[in-house]
């Protein structure tokens, strides 16, 4: 979720979640899956999860950005995955049988950027919680499955409108509150009230809940860690992953991500996938790694766990 605050506390432990350490030496990672994995940061649980899902014939990585590969950020267009991240994420997709995806409610155009994702890249997008795809080059879909994306619909023009007008009313009524932020979106608009004091915070997103109640009720509304996004796209990250599943023929699913809206990808994982959750809160991820570094060191091991099974 975009410009949503960092909250490193212990995970609320709902699902028996596995609670990994923060990496010991983050720097002294390699970027290739040519050593012996570094697994003495992650209890033996954690590891036995990630053999297991290593050694699936076809295995989809699929992470949110925002709080997850990259810290959190005031200026969210500041955003980058940390240098782990960015080695992590290139080892797993240069590996055979191994796809990953980002799944961001961040528009197209602005994951591109923060990702830092150019023409060539083997990364497929999610962008707009789903609403938004972009393959890679060559990308072949599975037998069957067909890739679909909202930039081909032509018969959005009234939403978009409403869009338009609804995003201009908000920025007009409550732009001025010190630390609110209103963000536009593809299909939508965001409030984001991070630096906001709590008292201006709820009041900011009481009144854009009244004027999107008022004016678009059949919108979708999301919450996240200091944050309401509302949409005439109903697409959630829940159907993002199983599009990918589909598109993919993946028979296993690794998922990371950090805040509400990566818990409805979440609840989607079957027995043979695996789900994690960055920083704190409940969740039904099996999971929990403390931060954006950590995760990436998770992806290390992962990384080196399937070069071997692969090999």
């Amino acid at each position: 979720m975009t410009n949503a605050p960092h909250n490193a506390a212990a995970p609320h432990n709902a699902a028996a979640p596995h609670n990994a350490a923060a990496p010991n030496n983050p720097a002294a990672r390699g970027n290739a899956a040519d050593s012996a994995p570094d697994t003495a940061a992650f209890p033996p649980e954690t590891i036995a999860a990630l053999e297991t899902i290593a050694h699936t014939p076809k295995l989809l990585v699929a992470l949110d950005f925002d709080g997850t590969l990259s810290p959190l950020h005031d200026a969210p267009m500041e955003a980058r995955s940390t240098p782990e991240g960015v080695a992590a994420v290139a080892a797993l997709a240069a590996l055979p049988n191994t796809v990953v995806a980002f799944v961001s409610g961040r528009s197209m155009n602005d994951l591109r950027i923060i990702a830092e994702h150019a023409e060539d890249s083997p990364v497929y997008l999610a962008g707009s919680h789903g609403a938004e795809v972009r393959p890679p080059e060559g990308f072949e879909p599975a037998v069957g499955a067909e890739i679909t994306s909202a930039e081909a619909e032509s018969d959005a023009a009234a939403e978009e409108a409403l869009r338009d007008e609804l995003y201009e009313a908000a920025v007009s009524q409550f732009s001025a509150v010190p630390g609110a932020w209103i963000e536009p979106k593809r299909f939508g608009f965001g409030v984001h009230v991070r630096l906001a004091s709590p008292a201006d915070g709820e009041a900011v997103m009481a009144g854009t809940d009244a004027l999107v109640a008022e004016r678009a009720p059949h919108w979708r509304r999301r919450t996240g860690k200091n944050i309401v996004e509302y949409a005439f796209r109903h697409e959630g990250k829940d159907t993002a992953l199983a599009a990918l599943r589909e598109q993919t023929g993946a028979t296993a699913v690794f998922f990371a991500g950090d805040d509400v809206t990566d818990e409805d990808a979440l609840r989607t994982l079957g027995a043979g996938d695996l789900g994690v959750r960055v920083g704190g809160g409940e969740s039904v991820a099996k999971v929990h790694v403390s931060d954006p570094e950590a995760l990436a060191q998770l992806l290390d091991v992962l990384v080196r766990l399937r070069a071997t099974s692969q090999s």
